[in-house]
């Protein structure tokens, strides 16, 4: 897999967002990737020097339409530490 292909988007919610102070950035991934997939694809896109990968999967919730229901599309989050020498990464388009 290439590093586009791994990094899906960027999770940006409030838990997420108080994470970016000490550098600690939040991505949705690819479900086969690995830890060490994640960090070579972080590196190659940003431009950054990783220090730790935290990864999770997200099981999908149980969702309801009327009488039907059926579960959300399963996910992995990955929890990116930058080094503190490293720059840090625009998530917003700063002008």
């Amino acid at each position: 897999m290439e590093s586009r292909d791994i990094i899906l988007r960027p999770v940006v919610t409030e838990a997420s967002t108080a994470l970016l102070d000490d550098k600690r950035y939040t991505f949705d991934v690819d479900v086969r990737a690995t830890k060490t997939q994640v960090k070579k694809a972080i590196e190659d896109i940003f431009d950054v020097k990783v220090v730790k990968v935290n990864i999770m999967n997200v099981k999908g919730k149980l969702k309801r339409q009327g009488r039907y229901e059926g579960y959300t599309k399963k996910r992995r989050k990955a929890i990116v530490t930058l080094s503190s020498d490293s720059k840090e990464i625009q998530l917003f388009g700063e002008e």
